[in-house]
């Protein structure tokens, strides 16, 4: 059975270090359908470079390969998936791990993955040695109740 989104966008771009912002902002202006909170999209975009950031550092290195977003809404959620075709993550387990970095060199934190998990609500890292990777990560966006109190204080107002 085929699974129903509501909306989809999908965005492909080089592997430079200015297009992160652009990633970003791209996806949240997407996300922003949901009515998000600043809060809920501050963590949608922060999430989405540090995944962007890692294939352009770790994926490609010193090559200019291709980043692939794909951006999916379904009822209250955001499901975005961020891909290269760069050389692979030989252990994810190991990756994930705070404060692991094969790059302390470049000043890197290693909390990449760490970031991702804290901020969505779900991370799924799919990864082959030279062929690439495959970050899926989804949030819930919550909707806000109006409260019956300030509801009727609203209504009551001249």
């Amino acid at each position: 059975m085929e699974e129903h989104f509501e909306n989809e966008m999908n965005l492909e771009f080089i592997s430079k270090s200015a297009n992160e912002a652009f990633a970003r902002i791209s996806v949240a202006a997407f996300a922003s359908q949901l009515d998000p909170t600043i809060e809920e999209l501050a963590d949608i975009k922060t999430a989405v470079s540090e995944a962007v950031t890692n294939c352009i550092i770790h994926a490609y290195e010193n090559k200019i390969g291709i980043v692939k977003i794909c951006a999916k809404l379904k009822q209250d959620e955001i499901i975005v998936q961020i891909s290269d075709n760069g050389k692979g993550i030989e252990d994810i387990q190991l990756a994930k791990e705070p404060l692991y970095t094969t790059k302390p060199n470049l000043e890197r934190s290693g909390m990449g993955f760490t970031i991702m998990e804290s901020f969505m609500d779900s991370i799924n890292i799919e990864s082959i040695v030279g062929v690439g990777t495959k970050v899926t990560m989804s949030k819930k966006i919550k909707k806000e109740e109006t409260n019956q109190e300030e509801l009727s204080q609203m209504t009551s107002m001249p």
